[in-house]
C-alpha cells in the first residue's frame, strides 16, 4: 500500500503478509540472520506462539523477498521499520496479507520484532519493525483495539539496530523518517534449529 499513516498519539505503523506451507527446513528453523550494510543481526522467531507470522516472515526469507529492500523509517526512541521498499522507495510485491496474530504474552518491548500493518487488522504481509524501547502502547488491543503482532527478538547483532536508529532522517517521496542514506538488507538467511 502506498499511503502510509503515522499518528503521533498512537505511532501506528503501517505494512503487509501471507502465508504458505513451508518446506521441512523452513519447519525447523527458528533464526533469520540479516546482513546490512551497517552491520548484521539475528532474530530468534517463536513459532509456538505465532505460527503463521512465522511462517509467513520464513517464506519470505526463503524467497529472498528482503534481499535489496531497505529499512524505510526510523524513528529513535521508538522503532526501525523495513522489508517492504528498494532504495528508490519502490514497494515489492508481496502475497496475500495474513491474518493478525496476537499471543499477550509476547509484548512490544525493546528488540522484539513485530508485523507492521495498515489500519486493517489483518493487512501485514512482509515489512517488519524493531521495537526500539518497550512500547507498551502497541501491544493489544491498544492502540487501535488490535495491536502489533509481536513474532521474534534480536537475540545477536541489538548494536546494529541501536546503530540504525541513529541514523540522519528526511522526508522523501510523500515518506518520512527515511533515512537520508539507505541502510539496505543485503540478505536474510533462514538458519535451522540446531
Amino acid at each position: 500500500m502506498s499511503n502510509f499513516f503515522f499518528t503521533v498519539a498512537t505511532r501506528a505503523l503501517l505494512t503487509i503478509g501471507l502465508a504458505l506451507p513451508m518446506t521441512g527446513q523452513a519447519q525447523t528453523a527458528t533464526q533469520v540472520r540479516f546482513q546490512t550494510t551497517l552491520g548484521n543481526f539475528v532474530v530468534e522467531l517463536y513459532p509456538a506462539k505465532a505460527p503463521k507470522t512465522v511462517q509467513n516472515f520464513v517464506q519470505y526469507a526463503q524467497d529472498k523477498h528482503f534481499d535489496g529492500t531497505i529499512f524505510h523509517r526510523v524513528i529513535d526512541g521508538f522503532m526501525v521499520q523495513g522489508g517492504g521498499f528498494t532504495a528508490d522507495m519502490a514497494q515489492k510485491p508481496t502475497r496475500a496479507p495474513i491474518p493478525l496474530e496476537i499471543d499477550r504474552s509476547l509484548k512490544n518491548e525493546r528488540g522484539t520484532i513485530a508485523m507492521a500493518r495498515t489500519g486493517n487488522p489483518n493487512s501485514a504481509t512482509a515489512q517488519f519493525f524493531i521495537n526500539l524501547v518497550d512500547n507498551a502502547n502497541l501491544n493489544a488491543p491498544q492502540p487501535d483495539g488490535y495491536g502489533y503482532a509481536v513474532f521474534g527478538k534480536v537475540v545477536s547483532g541489538m548494536e546494529t539496530i541501536d546503530a540504525i536508529r541513529s541514523v540522519a532522517t528526511r522526508n522523501q517521496n510523500g515518506f518520512q523518517n527515511v533515512p537520508s542514506t539507505p541502510i539496505t538488507i543485503t540478505t536474510a538467511t533462514v538458519l535451522t534449529s540446531p
